[in-house]
């Protein structure tokens, strides 16, 4: 009796028997495809901005009205389409864009289907109107789900007009999927943000129930542009990031990365563009994260807008069904130039964070700001009268001073590798501040440790603070992973083994372990169903009095994790992780002199001292600026 109710719904969800195959009328066709291409407001925005910038357009109007459920409208100025042409734009893969299968390798448009105005028209009141240029008058074509009318004399510029109301008003069991306003309105800004962010040379209004929520204009320089859309608070923490294809075997990258303080929660402001097209695809999303790997800590997303380009021969974007995945023939080769490009732009950027958390902004909008032009004498005659220069004119030399007020105000010189670019002293005389050029900091000789957890320090531009076991962590982090990388670390065999006990989990995965252990200098063998012996034990570990048997344990069970790298090479950087954290001084250590000279030494000399393998900061800055501030001085 119970089992009714299941046998009825099985029934009733078993295909149909004895029924003749027969073709699906068009407007059925259409609606699945519908089901493909258009998944909600957004996805029609996104059609319609490929449209109009396949047309060459220079500007474009978006208008959205209940999140684009009621109303989605777009306008450009481009090429437009002739008026024996319009019932064609809205016929099932009709297109100007290919004519033969050779056509789909190397597409260089950001359509090329022909199935979206009719996949959307089928599924909305759509009315298409355009304007070629030079043309006397506008003409449209309206079409409601699958009754298209006539061809009609219509007003309007050059250009096309796509206005889609009521969107899946004929599937009502679709339109109730979609979610409130807020939040498709959100879904379809989102793709306007990133057309406007692929191409900074057209101009872009977008419009949400009258109310213009973003405007930009034409011909933006891509750093001008990034940097409007990115808003000011996260602007301040970009790094610009540029690889040639003559660099890269013909693969260019060009974009803003964020600076590791800049990470986020989600990977909300990653965005990465190939040949304009915002992509989903797993090659270049782990490029990114390799990149930043150490820098930030694990649960953290780098921010990141890149522009890659590539041969249109080179990857194939007909993955897809609304054009979202592309596939590459060689993607190592784009993921190597993702990851030299963001990683070399982050190991010529100071990355040390400033304290408080907004001196950085500050900074960094000072340092941007246009500078204006100073006459050397009159400039000296500032200092004085900020009591910062000799009261005589004696020993300066002003055209030296010439040479280095230039230096300072031009912004787009090669920056020398001993001068640093946003770091500067002002010297005020009443509200104008004029920016110096100062040296690189120099290695600190003054220094004092605190609470025998941080050691403090000053260089030109402030005082530091440096977390003693993050940065020594860092320090043996790198000095281990050099020494694996030229063959097994040196290890130690025990007088007597180390025995612990093991999980049975554990104890199965040492075979696979095997390896890596060899690599680290770890000899460690079953000797019964749970329990474990060390035989050998890397000497540096020894060296600072780590535990074998602990730091086995530890080591199996994140072996035994879900989230413990599959890749041999990022299973190796995790353990050595592991390893450079056991074996770095502690918070609470006392140090001696010569150990914290040595530290602060070890510091200028290895790879990404801003940060420990896991992320986490290894210094801060306060700057002098910022210390005048506190105390009232400024």
């Amino acid at each position: 009796m119970h089992d009714a109710p299941a046998t009825q719904n099985a029934r009733a969800l078993a295909p149909p028997r004895g029924r003749a195959i027969h073709a699906l009328p068009q407007h059925v066709v259409n609606q699945i495809a519908a089901g493909e291409v258009v998944e909600r407001p957004a996805s029609v925005v996104k059609e319609l901005l490929d449209n109009a910038l396949d047309a060459a357009a220079t500007r474009i109007r978006i208008e959205l009205e209940r999140g684009g459920a009621d109303l989605v409208r777009v306008v450009d100025d481009g090429a437009g389409v002739a008026a024996d042409e319009l019932p064609l734009a809205l016929a099932p893969h009709a297109t100007s864009k290919i004519e033969k299968p050779e056509d789909l390798v190397g597409v260089a448009t950001m359509g090329f289907r022909g199935e979206a105005l009719a996949s959307i028209a089928s599924v909305s009141r759509l009315t298409f109107r355009s304007r070629t240029q030079g043309a006397d008058a506008a003409f449209e074509v309206a079409q409601e789900g699958d009754r298209a009318g006539a061809v009609k004399p219509a007003g309007g510029p050059a250009g096309t007009s796509v206005t889609v109301r009521d969107l899946f008003f004929n599937a009502p069991a679709r339109r109730a999927f979609l979610r409130t306003p807020a939040t498709e309105q959100g879904r379809c800004v989102d793709v306007v943000r990133n057309a406007a962010m692929a191409f900074p040379l057209v101009a872009f209004v977008c419009m949400c129930d009258a109310r213009v929520v973003m405007e930009l204009p034409a011909m933006q320089g891509p750093n001008d542009r990034l940097l409007a859309l990115v808003g000011k608070d996260l602007a301040s923490d970009l790094i610009e990031v540029r690889a040639e294809p003559d660099e890269t075997g013909g693969v260019g990258v060009w974009g803003l990365a964020g600076t590791p303080a800049s990470a986020r929660a989600t990977a909300r402001w990653q965005r990465i563009f190939v040949n304009g097209r915002p992509v989903r695809d797993a090659t270049l999303a782990h490029a990114l994260k390799e990149a930043y790997r150490g820098l930030i800590e694990p649960a953290k997303r780098p921010v990141a807008m890149l522009l890659v380009e590539v041969d249109p021969r080179e990857v194939d974007v007909n993955v897809h069904p609304a054009k979202a995945e592309v596939r590459f023939h060689d993607p190592g080769k784009v993921h190597a130039a993702i990851l030299r490009a963001v990683r070399d732009a982050l190991s010529a950027a100071d990355l040390t964070p400033a304290w408080p958390a907004h001196a950085s902004r500050d900074n960094a909008a000072a340092a941007s700001a246009p500078r204006a032009a100073v006459d050397p004498q009159q400039f000296v005659e500032q200092l004085r009268a900020a009591g910062l220069a000799p009261a005589s004119p004696g020993g300066f030399d002003y055209e030296e001073l010439r040479s280095a007020v230039e230096t300072a105000r031009d912004a787009d010189a090669p920056a020398d590798e001993s001068a640093t670019s946003l770091d500067a002293v002002e010297a005020r005389s009443g509200s104008r501040a004029i920016p110096i050029a100062l040296p690189a900091p120099q290695p600190a000789d003054r220094f004092l440790q605190v609470h025998n957890s941080y050691l403090v320090t000053q260089d030109e531009t402030g005082v530091v603070i440096i977390d003693q076991h993050a940065l020594h962590e860092r320090i043996m982090f790198e000095k281990l992973l050099a020494r694996v990388h030229h063959g097994p670390l040196e290890s130690q065999r025990l007088l007597a083994p180390a025995i612990f006990s093991a999980t049975i989990e554990q104890v199965g995965a040492l075979p696979g372990l095997a390896p890596l252990l060899t690599r680290l200098g770890v000899d460690a063998q079953p000797i019964g169903p749970a329990d474990v012996a060390v035989h050998a034990f890397p000497t540096l570990l020894f060296e600072r009095k780590v535990d074998p048997a602990p730091f086995v344990r530890d080591l199996l069970d994140r072996a035994c994790a879900d989230d413990f790298p599959a890749d041999k090479e990022e299973a190796l950087r995790d353990v050595l992780d592991m390893m450079a954290c056991k074996a770095a001084v502690k918070a609470g250590e006392r140090l001696s002199d010569d150990e914290m000279a040595e530290l602060l030494a070890l510091r200028d000399n290895v790879d990404r001292a801003s940060n420990c393998p896991h992320g986490r900061p290894t210094t801060i800055r306060l700057s002098i600026h910022d210390l005048e501030k506190q105390f009232g001085r400024t």
